[in-house]
């Protein structure tokens, strides 16, 4: 097992520069990450400076809130696949979800997974918003609607992953699905337990961290 395979590099801070993303695609292709994770506006650049690599490109989108329009969300989707990205974490709406608005919130998740076709789709849950029955729900939508992964955390709500959280989420998917933790994932101990309990991708901004 490599570690590193696991790990989706992210700088989704609104401060980052563009000197911090050639960084960000510099250490994930020293340390062979398997993707870098950005917001929309550094797509660009991001994919010129990965275009000679086997790192990934991820782009966030309905980042970190998720409560703007399903149009709107698609777009953005559209716009970071026209621009390399080659898979999409998205916010699920979780006003939506909690005023029991199911059918709209898989619809949402549906649309974007048909607008970036084969791309990879990861559905960001915001766990620390949700009961676990929401949280049930929530990675139930997901599958419905023919999402790859689910996932727990922005890093931007009051909380990040946790081992309970991903125990949950795991019963929940099963194999219909794979689960990636994100927030608050800082060391290796922690990166290792996450995926002895079923993660098939950590997000985080630590990844040279987890190595040591």
């Amino acid at each position: 097992m490599n570690l590193s395979d696991y790990i989706d590099h992210t700088n989704l801070k609104p401060t980052a520069t563009l000197t911090d993303i050639k960084k960000l695609c510099e250490e994930a292709k020293e340390f062979g990450f398997y993707a870098v994770c950005v917001n929309g506006c550094h797509v660009p650049l991001a994919q010129q400076e990965l275009k000679e690599s086997d790192v990934k490109l991820a782009a966030v989108i309905g980042f970190p809130l998720g409560a703007m329009s399903m149009e709107a969300k698609i777009f953005e989707a559209k716009d970071c696949i026209k621009n390399g990205a080659d898979e999409i974490d998205m916010v699920i709406n979780v006003g939506w979800l909690k005023s029991g608005k199911l059918d709209e919130v898989r619809e949402e998740i549906q649309a974007i997974k048909n607008a970036i076709g084969t791309k990879i789709l990861k559905v960001i849950i915001e766990t620390c918003y949700l009961t676990d029955d929401e949280k049930v729900t929530a990675c139930n939508m997901a599958v419905e609607a023919g999402a790859d992964y689910v996932k727990t955390s922005t890093g931007f709500g009051s909380g990040g992953t946790t081992f309970e959280d991903v125990i949950l989420m795991k019963k929940a998917v099963g194999e219909k699905a794979k689960i990636k933790a994100s927030g608050g994932v800082k060391d290796k101990a922690t990166a290792l337990k996450y995926i002895e309990l079923g993660v098939s991708r950590i997000g985080t901004s630590s990844g040279p961290n987890l190595l040591n």
